[in-house]
């Protein structure tokens, strides 16, 4: 793929600084000569203080980019480790990083497509489409010259943000800059925030003139918006891996090298899911400030339904309070749909344990976190439906070279395939198991696919017709076996 991208783009350390600047001296050199009441058109003037607030609105934001882009908080390394074991960000059988993060601007922007994406490689996308738009931002999709889908945001010249700035002071270039500083902002956060559930940057693309309006385009990986009404229809061990993602991903932001990183927009919107990993997608609307105290009483978490009281540190902030924000939030809007319903019987305590303890900010992230991979180790490793006392599978008749006809089956839920009853199974045993407890259920075959954990999936049938194949092995019912003679 380096080769299909061969063009040099600009290193990103000077694009973003001279967007920056650009965008910072363009603003400057007009709102200045506004604000200072030189002669034209007074019906044309705007108010000094309008055009005053605007330019301090601009450099707030600015000096915020700026400082996401150059100082990452230095911390000891006792606090960033919850055990001698523990990494920010890594898990058993899947580590992050070999040592600190780096401070490149672009970290692992553009690993997916060999060198970080810049005008150049803008220039050929094609098929671009449009996905959708917010407050500040436009989502379209589009492609690149080998067939990569990669998502394109930049300013929505229409949206809330913009519009809203333009009715309050009338300037509509100047407007566009202010939202083109969150574009930025998020380019900055991006490329500092390096984590496997982080949306990847793979580049950006600065153009226009200082009379107009700039255009600044962040080229990322493209994602599938969160629809929980179809994640509520899919099978309990895809949903939990859901979770496991965002609680991966909410432990790496309290330990982040920016410090610890709340979200202050938590909706199920802002994320996306790749390849059945959730990833956060909108990085403009965070916050590396704990909240400052000089009492317990400052220090009120505060939800629809309920609040928290945490305590105010010596230093005077508000003990852990972005972890445990974006944790209940975790817990309110994922966990509480997501977690509980359909899993495994023998993993309904920890479940419950985890549901509790979330549910009243009793557990910090890293605790969550290690309760998690609990649950993750003993569903792997098939102890959950371990039972010593029957073993189903004796009851069953083994037919190698055989499968079941195609045919419309029963349906269970939740399904893999929702025109059948298609599950994941740690074994023979597990599979025979299910069968058994399922009426319908006659017979079985083991396919060819595996689940991110690797456990099989096994289609359960109620058909007992066989066919020969070579490839295939049918597990039926004795009692079925029997009836067929």
């Amino acid at each position: 793929m380096t080769g299909k991208l061969s063009i040099a783009s600009l290193s990103a350390a000077l694009v973003v600084t001279s967007a920056l600047v650009i965008l910072k001296l363009a603003a400057r050199s007009q709102w200045r000569r506004e604000v200072d009441g030189r002669g034209g058109d007074p019906g044309r003037q705007l108010s000094r203080s309008g055009p005053r607030e605007l330019l301090d609105e601009l450099e707030d934001r600015e000096l915020e980019t700026i400082r996401y882009q150059e100082e990452a908080v230095r911390r000891p390394r006792a606090e960033l480790f919850s055990g001698p074991d523990r990494v920010p960000g890594s898990w058993p059988g899947r580590p992050w990083g070999a040592g600190p993060v780096s401070s490149d601007w672009w970290g692992r922007a553009g690993r997916a497509v060999g060198h970080p994406l810049g005008c150049s490689e803008f220039r050929n996308i094609t098929g671009i489409e449009f996905l959708g738009s917010g407050y500040t931002k436009t989502v379209l999709r589009g492609t690149l010259q080998d067939g990569t889908p990669i998502a394109l945001k930049t300013v929505n010249s229409q949206g809330d943000e913009v519009m809203c700035c333009v009715r309050r002071y009338g300037q509509t270039r100047d407007c566009h800059r202010l939202a083109a500083f969150k574009i930025i902002k998020e380019i900055s956060l991006l490329q500092k925030l390096q984590h496997p559930n982080v949306i990847q940057l793979y580049g950006q693309c600065y153009h226009g003139r200082l009379e107009d309006a700039p255009v600044i385009t962040a080229m990322m990986e493209l994602g599938t918006p969160v629809e929980m009404i179809q994640l509520l229809q899919t099978p309990w061990e895809e949903r939990f891996r859901i979770c496991l993602s965002l609680v991966k991903l909410l432990h790496y932001l309290a330990h982040s090298p920016l410090g610890s990183v709340l979200l202050l927009d938590f909706q199920p919107r802002q994320f996306v899911i790749v390849d059945g990993e959730l990833k956060v997608t909108d990085l403009d609307d965070v916050s590396t400030e704990e909240l400052s105290c000089k009492a317990d009483s400052d220090c009120v978490l505060e939800f629809p339904t309920r609040n928290f009281n945490l305590p105010c540190t010596a230093e005077g902030k508000c003990h852990k309070i972005n972890e445990k924000r974006n944790l209940y939030n975790a817990f309110r809007f994922f966990f509480t749909y997501l977690l509980p319903y359909s899993a495994p019987p023998a993993l309904t305590p920890l479940l419950c344990e985890i549901m509790n303890a979330t549910g009243d900010l009793r557990y910090g992230i890293n605790k969550t976190l290690d309760t998690f991979e609990d649950v993750l180790y003993l569903y792997k490793s098939g102890f959950h439906h371990i039972n010593h006392s029957q073993s189903w599978l004796e009851d069953y008749k083994i037919f190698e070279g055989f499968r079941i006809r195609d045919h419309s089956d029963y349906k269970c839920w939740p399904s893999y395939n929702h025109q059948g009853c298609l599950l994941s199974v740690y074994n023979k045993e597990e599979a025979a198991a299910i069968c058994h407890s399922q009426q319908q259920c006659q017979s079985f075959i083991f396919t060819q696919r595996t689940t991110w954990l690797g456990r099989y999936l096994v289609s359960f049938r109620s058909s007992t017709e066989l066919v020969l194949d070579v490839n295939s092995t049918v597990y039926m019912k004795s009692s079925s076996f029997k009836a067929l003679m």
